[in-house]
């Protein structure tokens, strides 16, 4: 595929859309292909299917219709406007643009003992964001199935609030995810005895 995201076709059933990312990064993450692969063929299978679009960079190219290596940053919007889920890698910023797109993200973060990254920032990222609410981290294909289970039967458990009245959601989360990334790099540089400054 060269990296456009189709249109659903015209007289097509309408198929919930969801996007799944793994980022830029150089390291392989076949680990969340293999569990989004099945989870797709299972759901194509079954009286649901859906639409999936993996964003699937330097990890294997999957068996999934509508995958593709990486996505400009005008079809990323589209997609993330356009998705039902999104389900992405524990990188910061892709969490922040799903949850400025009122999405909350579910995060698989990338593990470091799989040879996925260098280190566990992501894990330790998104277990904190986990924990604060901001996103529905999984860490086994279990939890993954389950949460894209539960956001085919009720996706507004996966969408942000969209109250006129409430504060611009879009700067909350890149503030929220700002305040955590900085206490993470403080507390990283506080263990190898180096100051942090802001």
């Amino acid at each position: 595929m060269s990296g456009l995201i189709p249109r659903q076709r015209h007289g097509e059933p309408a198929h919930p859309l969801v996007l799944a990312l793994v980022g830029t990064d150089v390291h392989r993450f076949d680990r969340f292909v293999d569990w989004l692969e099945r989870w797709y063929a299972g759901r194509a299978a079954s009286a649901d299917p859906v639409r999936l679009v993996l964003q699937y960079g330097s990890s294997r190219a999957p068996r999934i219709p509508e995958a593709t290596a990486f996505l400009a940053h005008d079809q990323l919007q589209r997609a993330m406007a356009e998705a039902t889920l999104v389900v992405c890698h524990g990188g910061p910023a892709t969490i922040t643009e799903a949850r400025r797109t009122n999405h909350l993200p579910i995060v698989v973060p990338r593990d470091p003992t799989h040879h996925e990254h260098v280190d566990n920032h992501q894990q330790l990222f998104a277990r904190r964001l986990g924990a604060a609410g901001k996103v529905r981290l999984c860490e086994s294909e279990a939890e993954l199935v389950e949460a894209l289970d539960k956001g085919m039967a009720d996706p507004g458990a996966f969408t942000l609030s969209t109250d006129p009245d409430a504060p611009d959601p879009r700067i909350a989360a890149v503030a929220a995810v700002g305040r955590i990334v900085e206490s993470l790099v403080e507390q990283r540089a506080r263990r190898a005895g180096r100051r942090w400054w802001r």
